[in-house]
């Protein structure tokens, strides 16, 4: 499995759930991260930075809607996909949901195939990136059939640590990831290498897409970690 697969955190208190949640996850394709409470969710939401939320309604300490309402007020996760997992099935409860800010409702029981379908709807439909033979990201263009990469339409030569690199970046676009997120994505978990590996890696990618006349697109935050973003020239 790629380690460029979609990220889904499981908010779910449940360990028969959360096993078969996390089963059909990575069967499917998904990196399962799992949070047991709200309390966690919010941790993992704020330090993971996952491509969708699978959110159990009925959790301890803090419920469901209030986690997705949390998601929601803050700005650098207001977009984050959210799927309501609940055995609240009565129209009321599905409009609350929605009003909370969900993404889409999954009422208990349901088959994990259903469950996948939606999973994989509401990241079609939100992070179209995922879905694609073609990603762009301002005057870059990456073909992830022939690994070939431009910039303002001249060819970039990168080699495979950088290309993955980019396309992370480009399938999360404005979004700022540590080294260790880094790390873990792009690299694989059972990875071990250096942290300050990432830096060596952003400072070859830097190189071969600054190519003449183009600005600087990948950001460094101070203390934070790099993101691709066209709306602020590189620190």
């Amino acid at each position: 499995m790629s380690n460029l697969q979609p990220n889904v955190l499981i908010v779910e208190d449940e360990p028969p759930l959360v096993e078969l949640l996390s089963y059909n996850l990575e069967k499917a394709g998904f990196r399962p991260q799992i949070a047991r409470d709200g309390e966690e969710a919010i941790l993992a939401v704020e330090e993971g930075k996952p491509d969708l939320v699978l959110l159990d309604w009925m959790l301890p300490y803090v419920s469901g809607i209030e986690i997705c309402r949390r998601i929601r007020r803050n700005p650098e996760t207001r977009d984050l996909p959210i799927i309501i997992l609940t055995a609240r099935g009565e129209e009321d409860d599905r409009i609350r949901g929605l009003d909370a800010g969900a993404d889409d409702y999954v009422v208990k029981p349901f088959s994990p195939s259903e469950l996948i379908a939606r999973v994989r709807a509401v990241l079609r439909r939100t992070r179209p990136a995922f879905d694609k033979d073609t990603l762009t990201y301002g005057d870059i263009s990456m073909d992830l059939t022939t690994h070939r990469v431009s910039r303002a339409e001249a060819p970039v030569d990168l080699g495979p640590t950088e290309f993955r690199l980019l396309r992370f970046l480009m399938e999360h676009p404005g979004r700022v990831f540590s080294r260790e997120q880094l790390l873990d994505s792009v690299w694989g978990h059972d990875a071990y290498i250096e942290p300050r590996t990432v830096d060596v890696h952003i400072r070859r990618l830097r190189k071969a897409m600054n190519l003449p006349g183009t600005d600087d697109l990948i950001r460094t935050v101070r203390s934070a970690g790099y993101a691709l973003d066209l709306n602020e020239q590189a620190a």
